[in-house]
């Protein structure tokens, strides 16, 4: 029975321009070869797999190479490549950094240096793991390091620059070995695949290509593993189903239903997620890829980073045509949130479907918050068009301005009487508890009653209909105004949305009494504002404090130290001794 040799053995490459994803390297060490200016050490760093050791190997038989080619690659016809070929070579030695890190293995090793090669024309060192070694054996190997004999060379490979003593790094050039690309491992599978007279799908040579996660040799040993288990045709679901790795059709899936704000749905293809037995992390890493490459789809300068097979790029392309930036940003940043907190989360399945089911909430529109039966009986009806001021409609005098948004006395006081009267305190009462005064933004009413029957139609009033879309943007708008001159109204007017309600009226929702009587000085610009923006000179503003909230949060400096007081009463100490004061 013949020996097997696994494929990052068999298929290890072995001159310069077989090796995968390191092209910068490869060429810079061709031409140091090609014009005789070859360093006396070299250090290779980079990630694991990724062909350190193999180029310390192919370096090593090339510079020994007695007849060159006109690229620099070794010629593999001469004695010295023979001889490395068969691993009979006695001018190149490997040693392991990890297993031989004590001073007298370096001792040993620079005793070794003083003798000449006897055949070829360099001895060359391959130190693998090289960060393991021990500060004194660094130190005993500087000076050898820094002046060797013309014929010593020296290659140090690690995967921990950062362990490496700053002397030691001095005296070495540098290679910085990358990830291979998904692209390039993909292909190199291809080419073993082809060699092994193996059929294998593109879709599942790049999954390996993603698994394993830019190192060559872990997807040779994926693929090896995976074509003892489906023999000579490897498919994308014989990948799926033994690396554990979830179908990309159910990411689409969900997209599609978040998208669609389908709860239900998604609620039920997370469970059969769950019940194919992956786990809820699983899904959120690989969901949270999904969504990158649905981002960077987005835009044609960053297509290139989408690492995917050819044949579902479309798909991509197809599907991110139909989410918004916004709807992609709130997603990805849900899905993070999520992945944080998962593992302490006590109910983890329950913490998996709240973020779900407020991804799909992203798309479904908010109704009001106050139901229209309620607001209809608070609101004032229009004024007859042929008035030019705010008039209630029970009345035909026209209301005070510091009169409450409804009254339904039948008798009002002249405007000569005194305003503290039993049936204005009625009417105050009948107000429910949380509405504060509406403010319309037509023009103040006349204070003299007896011209209200004189005075003649507005000209420049207008009644154009907008949407609850129409009336957002101009909120926003407006709130980006206050953003310098007020923080806390800007954040309150992006926070709480305002509700659109029949004869335009607007309701908006604090949940302090503080962010009110804030709002309450820029209700005449908010309104004038709104008034011309939407061109409608009907609309009314009505602020509304929620009677369950409960704000403890500190708003004003003295509020915060006081909070911090509280907690730490050494300050009020503090603030005495120095006699500090707070600015209000």
């Amino acid at each position: 029975m013949e020996n097997f040799i696994v494929s990052a053995r068999k298929y290890r490459p072995q001159t310069f321009d077989t090796v995968v994803g390191q092209k910068s390297i490869t060429n810079t060490l061709k031409n140091a070869i090609r014009n005789n200016q070859l360093a006396q050490a070299f250090l290779f760093c980079g990630p694991r797999g990724v062909g350190k050791t193999t180029c310390a190997r192919i370096l090593a038989k090339t510079i020994n190479c007695d007849h060159l080619s006109p690229n620099g690659e070794a010629c593999d016809q001469c004695p010295s490549c023979i001889s490395f070929n068969e691993n009979a070579s006695f001018n190149i030695y490997e040693l392991d950094g990890a297993s031989n890190n004590s001073v007298d293995d370096i001792r040993t090793l620079v005793d070794q240096v003083r003798i000449p090669p006897q055949m070829g024309k360099y001895k060359v060192y391959i130190i693998d793991e090289v960060h393991m070694l021990s500060a004194s054996a660094f130190n005993a190997f500087l000076k050898t390091l820094e002046e060797p004999p013309a014929y010593a060379k020296f290659i140090l490979a690690t995967t921990e620059k950062h362990k490496i003593i700053p002397t030691i790094l001095s005296r070495c050039q540098i290679f910085d070995f990358k990830r291979i690309t998904v692209e390039d491992i993909a292909g190199h599978l291809r080419h073993v695949a082809t060699m092994e007279h193996i059929e294998a799908e593109d879709n599942a040579l790049h999954i390996i290509a993603q698994k394993a996660d830019g190192a060559m040799r872990d997807a040779l040993s994926i693929f090896d593993q995976l074509v003892s288990f489906a023999g000579d045709a490897l498919t994308y679901n014989t990948v799926l189903e033994n690396l554990n790795v979830l179908d990309y059709e159910y990411f689409f899936k969900i997209t599609d239903q978040l998208l669609n704000g389908d709860i239900p749905g998604t609620l039920l293809t997370i469970n059969d997620i769950i019940e194919k037995g992956f786990d809820g992390q699983h899904f959120l890493i690989g969901f949270g890829e999904h969504l990158r490459n649905l981002m960077v789809c987005k835009d044609p300068a960053t297509a290139s980073l989408l690492e995917t097979a050819p044949s579902i790029r479309a798909r991509y392309v197809e599907q991110s045509a139909r989410c918004t930036i916004g709807f992609l940003l709130k997603t990805l940043d849900i899905n993070n949130r999520c992945d944080l907190n998962y593992k302490t989360s006590n109910n983890k399945r329950l913490h998996l479907e709240l973020s779900l089911m407020q991804m799909c909430s992203l798309t479904i529109t908010e109704p009001p918050a106050i139901p229209l039966r309620e607001t209809t009986r608070l609101r004032p009806e229009p004024a007859p068009a042929s008035k030019k001021e705010t008039l209630p409609a029970t009345s035909p005098t026209p209301a005070s301005p510091a009169a409450p948004l409804l009254t339904t006395s039948k008798a009002q006081p002249k405007p000569d009487e005194t305003r503290n009267t039993r049936s204005e305190k009625t009417k105050i009462k009948d107000i429910p508890a949380g509405f504060t005064n509406a403010l319309s933004i037509k023009k103040p009413v006349n204070k003299n009653p007896e011209s209200v029957e004189d005075q003649e139609p507005e000209k420049n009033q207008s009644n154009e209909p907008f949407t609850q879309s129409d009336l957002g943007t101009a909120w926003s708008e407006f709130a980006e105004r206050q953003k310098e001159s007020s923080p806390h109204l800007w954040a309150a007017l992006r926070n709480y949305r305002p509700g659109l309600l029949p004869d335009w009226q607007i309701e908006f929702t604090l949940d302090n009494k503080l962010l009110a009587e804030e709002l309450g000085h820029k209700k005449g610009e908010l309104s004038e504002f709104l008034r011309k923006k939407l061109n409608n000179s009907n609309i009314q503003i009505i602020t509304r404090v929620a009677e369950t909230s409960k704000d403890t949060r500190p708003y004003t400096d003295k509020d915060k130290f006081e909070k911090m007081a509280e907690k730490n009463p050494l300050l009020r100490n503090l603030r005495e001794e120095l006699d500090l004061e707070i600015e209000y």
